[in-house]
């Protein structure tokens, strides 16, 4: 693809094929994988190849537009999305963010049409995954199949832990369980820590899918660092007190499944 082609077409910027055991091993989908099964140099050879198609696509601009048919499916590797519903009066509900090592649009593959929108939060790096390839990679390392079948139930866990969320925890429980879960989900991937991980969400979003308005996630997130629980401010998220901080979410992470491979 010419420079002119890339550049008229930006979610069709392809990044230069990066094809490595080294750089698969330590990707952050690979990280995840792992906390389900030990992973075979066979099967990260297949997952090397799913990374062949490698993209980068700007913030606040569409990589998946709910009607769409025929849509691809994408491995994060840089950047954090939102998965969203659009409504027909124009309103939307953001059901999750995404952030590396999860997999982009899985559902819109077996799908006939992609029945969410997933817009960058920021710019991100994400390889391109064809449905062809995708069932040919199952077909070939069942085990690897079934480890993405793991990731997509804890996906499925996570969205009944956020219903939940939305029905029964008050505002300061949601917020503090929905953070803690971040963190949780971050640190698998090697990017967040017991103390904190950046966050690039603004207050809007966190209040469009938490059921709170942005006001109200404000005063929420300044009880939490007046209570010397968490501070949340310029892009970081900070935690202070984490064994406070579970017990006001009453958090138990066993949903998030992360307790090391079930499959040797």
């Amino acid at each position: 693809m010419d420079r002119a082609t890339v550049a008229a077409h930006p979610r069709l910027d392809v990044c230069h094929h990066r094809s490595s055991a080294l750089l698969t091993l330590h990707s952050p989908f690979a990280r995840k994988l792992g906390a389900f099964v030990a992973l075979t140099s066979e099967e990260m050879a297949a997952l090397d190849r799913l990374h062949g198609r490698r993209k980068t696509f700007p913030a606040r601009r569409d990589m998946v537009h709910q009607g769409m048919t025929n849509q691809s499916c994408y491995i994060l590797a840089s950047g954090w999305v939102c998965s969203y519903k659009l409504l027909s009066g124009g309103t939307r509900q953001i059901v999750d963010f995404q952030i590396p090592g999860d997999f982009l649009g899985l559902r819109s593959v077996l799908f006939r049409t992609a029945d969410h929108n997933i817009e960058p939060v920021t710019k991100v790096e994400a390889s391109e995954v064809l449905a062809g390839d995708l069932l040919d990679t199952f077909s070939k390392t069942p085990r690897l199949a079934t480890a993405v079948l793991w990731a997509a139930s804890r996906d499925e866990a996570m969205v009944v832990e956020h219903l939940v969320g939305i029905g029964r925890r008050d505002a300061r429980e949601r917020t503090a369980h929905f953070l803690l879960e971040l963190g949780a989900r971050l640190k698998l991937v090697g990017l967040g820590t017991a103390s904190g991980f950046a966050c690039p969400l603004s207050q809007y979003m966190l209040g469009d899918a938490l059921g709170m308005s942005a006001v109200h996630v404000n005063r929420v997130l300044r009880e939490l660092r007046e209570g010397g629980l968490v501070t949340f401010q310029r892009g970081q998220v900070e935690i202070h007190d984490l064994d406070a901080l579970v017990a006001l979410a009453d958090f138990d992470k066993s949903y998030l499944d992360h307790d090391g491979p079930l499959l040797k």
